[in-house]
């Protein structure tokens, strides 16, 4: 009876281990295909886009570079990247401790606003906050026109700027992360907020000294929320900017697509110098990103 129960437990632990191969093997294999074929030339992967390259060429990575300026490209990404995420970080973890540890009679439709948001997906948003910012830089314009400012020219302080794009990427990414700061700020003891108020420390004493600190756990699960996707976000950035020197990695990869031919090899290495940050990030955080998914879970 024991060695049925042995055999049994081994031939699922078998398949167990062969469904987890095989998924591994499906994510794994596009990338290695991705990067041995970004050393081949254009004329080879027509021929054979499985076998690997007969020779090893590395001027499609130095054209790349050249030709898709992405050294400006990866800085404006890391600038938007870096920023937005520590924007979102600081106002939902602001906003939860405000929502969990000081409610009123607001807090449950301004809180229920923000979770509606998780509802909404980006290309619903496109049309309506495209038409928004055109609208409100008219306003700001027609504003400063009237005060004799700036007539030779319009004013735009969200399309075409920096500032309208981090906003955008901030406030997309609030609605999710308002949602987990909040509960997992309400299993922070509420003792500790009133024997600091008792102390005399300010709410904001006690969220930058108390709640921020302590917070940590899902403030890392944040940043694995939300940097890979606002590294990789195309859809608003495309709308948002039509500046050469605001755009980011993912609007410069697309310059390789041409509408009648395609330069594989230069494309393939496009993609890859815009994979390999993601996986550093991946490589040098797994430890962290482990820890902060496992320690921000949201406590029931």
């Amino acid at each position: 009876m024991n060695s049925w129960k042995t055999a049994v437990a081994w031939v699922g632990k078998g398949m167990a281990y062969a469904v987890m191969g095989l998924f591994s093997l499906m994510t794994i294999y596009p990338v290695i295909w991705l990067i041995y074929n970004s050393f081949k030339t254009n004329a080879e992967f027509m021929v054979d886009k499985i076998s690997l390259p007969k020779e090893w060429i590395l001027s499609n990575y130095v054209g790349a570079w050249t030709l898709g300026t992405f050294d400006m490209l990866i800085g404006n990404s890391v600038i938007f990247t870096l920023v937005s995420a520590v924007g979102i970080i600081f106002i939902s973890v602001l906003a939860g401790f405000g929502f969990a540890k000081m409610p009123n009679k607001a807090t449950a439709p301004i809180y229920g606003s923000f979770v509606m948001g998780i509802l909404l997906s980006i290309t619903s948003l496109m049309v309506p906050l495209f038409i928004q910012v055109s609208q409100l830089d008219r306003m700001i314009s027609d504003g400063f026109h009237a005060l004799g400012m700036f007539t030779g020219h319009d004013v735009h302080v969200f399309y075409n700027t920096s500032f309208g794009v981090i906003l955008i990427y901030v406030g997309s990414g609030l609605p999710m992360a308002v949602y987990l700061c909040t509960e997992y700020i309400k299993s922070i003891p509420t003792s500790l907020v009133e024997a600091a108020r008792i102390d005399g420390a300010t709410y904001f004493s006690i969220f930058w000294r108390i709640i921020l600190p302590m917070s940590t756990p899902i403030a890392t699960t944040i940043v694995v929320l939300n940097v890979p996707g606002l590294w990789n976000e195309f859809a608003l950035i495309n709308i948002m900017v039509s500046d050469e020197t605001l755009k980011t990695l993912p609007l410069g990869i697309l310059r390789f697509n041409g509408q009648r031919s395609v330069d594989y090899g230069k494309q393939f290495a496009a993609l890859v110098i815009g994979m390999a940050p993601m996986l550093v990030f991946y490589f040098l955080f797994r430890k962290q990103i482990t820890a902060g998914v496992s320690g921000g879970a949201v406590k029931g």
